[in-house]
């Protein structure tokens, strides 16, 4: 593990030029290019607002910032996910040049998507001003929680994307894994809501207490729960490992089945 992380290191310029690459292209012959980084969680956030604040009535005052607060690191996620999966698959040149390190590209996705994560956070801290909410010192724990998630998302990445390129109902299925996930982590609800019965198989979730650790930090002004935090650091540093390795045994064959 050791040397394919100094191997990382050593392609950070390519990485980082390639992340570049990405988020130029994502937004070219885009009339607002990078505003669409503020507009597409503005508008996601508005509809489950209207749903759930207004017509439902969850009572939570300020229910906007508490729902920003966590729907911003989902969309990290689930966007980077999205299009990793599906990346390789789409590179096969750079993937059939003999000397190109593919396991690049999946993180090139979780990167970019970090960097729009991080382009919206300024457009968060606005709202926690706007709603009369404090910054607390407890923001001192995000570069943990971001770091956490980045290994996270980065340790899936890499065996999704590989896993497509035999068998493409991945995709699919992968679709159809981040719907359950959305609800089963605490985006739309505080934690609070869930039995306490239930907390504890709940929690086995890994994103429930990264996504309760950004809500702590942004919205409530209290440090993570270090137990549910500890879930995710094993699940985080399992998925990169085991990720890894599963990327590995199958980088040999990507270049034929692309």
């Amino acid at each position: 593990m050791t040397a394919h992380l100094a191997e990382l290191y050593r392609y950070r310029v390519l990485i980082a030029t390639l992340v570049v690459r990405e988020l130029r292209a994502r937004y070219r012959g885009s009339l607002l290019g990078f505003l669409w980084s503020f507009l597409n969680p503005l508008l996601l956030m508005g509809v489950y607002v209207l749903v759930f604040s207004v017509y439902l009535r969850v009572p939570l005052e300020g229910y906007a910032v508490f729902l920003f607060s966590g729907l911003l690191p989902w969309l990290w996620f689930s966007s980077s996910l999205g299009h990793a999966v599906g990346v390789i698959v789409g590179s096969g040149a750079l993937v059939k040049r003999v000397f190109f390190p593919a396991e690049i590209l999946p993180l090139v996705s979780v990167l970019s998507n970090l960097a729009n994560f991080l382009l919206s956070l300024p457009l968060l801290i606005v709202f926690l001003l706007a709603f009369g909410i404090r910054l607390t010192p407890a923001l001192a724990f995000l570069p943990l929680l971001l770091l956490l998630q980045l290994v996270l998302t980065a340790g899936l990445a890499l065996p999704l994307s590989a896993l497509n390129v035999h068998l493409r109902d991945v995709e699919q299925i992968l679709g159809n894994l981040l719907i359950l996930l959305f609800f089963l982590s605490p985006i739309l609800y505080p934690v609070s809501t869930v039995p306490a019965w239930l907390q504890p198989l709940y929690f086995l979730n890994p994103l429930a207490g990264l996504i309760q650790g950004y809500q702590n930090v942004f919205f409530f002004g209290a440090p993570p729960h270090w137990l549910h935090l500890g879930v995710v650091a094993l699940f985080a540093l399992g998925a990169f490992v085991g990720g890894y390795w599963v990327f590995d045994r199958l980088r040999d064959s990507l270049a034929e089945e692309v």
